[in-house]
């Protein structure tokens, strides 16, 4: 029976206990929000940079899309030429009318890929203001990110090797507790 505590002697361990872990506590509350603001910060950063990289592929497909129309002007414009020197050497009505009708296509061919053009052009321009307010907002991220990040490290080496001291402790005290005290004292 000699090797039993007593009931006071399992009071003060649990007392000492809880007074270490109180103070643990309080570097905890020192740190407060900023571990979780950090890794909100991190992930919020993440999503950014997948959205700007989403957007930066759109604009290459308009960039692509665009050279598509310029490509298809370019060949109509080579075609007209094409038909006008015909033209000189056109010998009846219905030759003259289908060069007529196919010159006609070409220009409507133009028209159609300008206008493509000026409605990607107008996406083109839509996508890149978003881009850049994303691209924005990221950088305003990365900046708070770096701040808060900072802060948290200051926090952590002010306090890290007084947590790990009472962190021991703890465990030493925690060695002390029968199995059932720790369980309801967790």
């Amino acid at each position: 029976m000699a090797g039993e505590p007593t009931v006071a002697e399992k009071l003060k361990n649990l007392f000492e206990l809880q007074t270490i872990d109180s103070k643990i506590d309080e570097i905890e509350i020192l740190k407060g929000e900023l571990p979780i603001e950090v890794s909100d910060l991190e992930d919020e950063i993440a999503g950014l940079e997948t959205r700007i990289n989403r957007l930066t592929d759109n604009i290459a497909e308009f960039d692509s899309e665009i050279s598509k129309h310029r490509a298809n002007i370019k060949d109509a414009e080579a075609l007209i030429e094409r038909y006008n020197t015909q033209l000189d050497n056109v010998k009846n009505n219905r030759e003259y009318d289908a060069l007529m009708k196919e010159l006609e296509m070409q220009n409507l061919e133009i028209q159609l890929s300008e206008k493509k053009i000026r409605g990607v052009e107008k996406d083109k321009e839509r996508k890149a203001e978003t881009l850049a307010a994303n691209q924005e907002r990221l950088d305003r991220k990365a900046k708070d990110l770096a701040t808060k990040k900072v802060e948290l490290e200051e926090i952590i080496k002010k306090t890290e090797k007084e947590e790990q001291k009472l962190r021991k402790e703890a465990e030493k005290w925690r060695k002390k507790i029968e199995d059932r005290l720790l369980r309801a004292y967790d």
